[in-house]
């Protein structure tokens, strides 16, 4: 399966993490991020649930701050994770920089509420990834 994917990922408290140059200073609460896999959608997803994995992209050190509480996906034979960062960035506080080094876009990642994240994604086409490997999300 190819496509997009976007994490929620939720912060249980305020941390600042540096990569690279940049320090990303984040608040308590939700947070999506946007990715793409256009070869093995499915074990890219299930590689940031791993809990023990080598850091390669920004999402996953931030994920050590936090816990992934929904993923959601989109079937596509073409990238179309930019188009949909370019939209959640009209409605979300982006973080510069954020997950989109390979591209031109001005965040990969965005905060929220977890409401208005998941009705934006939803309404970007865009569906729940069933797995057990998620924890119910009560916060």
């Amino acid at each position: 399966m190819k496509g997009c994917y976007a994490l929620l990922v939720y912060l249980p408290e305020g941390n600042s993490i540096r990569l690279r140059k940049t320090i990303y200073h984040f608040n308590k609460g939700y947070y999506v991020y946007i990715g793409s896999a256009m070869n093995g959608l499915e074990q890219r997803i299930h590689r940031h649930l791993r809990k023990n994995k080598k850091k390669h992209w920004h999402i996953d050190y931030l994920i050590d701050y936090g816990e992934i509480k929904e993923v959601f996906y989109k079937e596509s034979n073409q990238k179309e994770e930019c188009i949909i960062a370019s939209q959640l960035n009209t409605h979300l506080q982006g973080f510069k920089g954020f997950g989109c080094s390979d591209c031109r876009c001005n965040s990969h990642l965005f905060h929220g509420s977890k409401e208005e994240i998941v009705s934006l994604l939803i309404k970007l086409g865009l569906k729940p990834f069933k797995t057990k490997h998620l924890k119910s999300s009560t916060v």
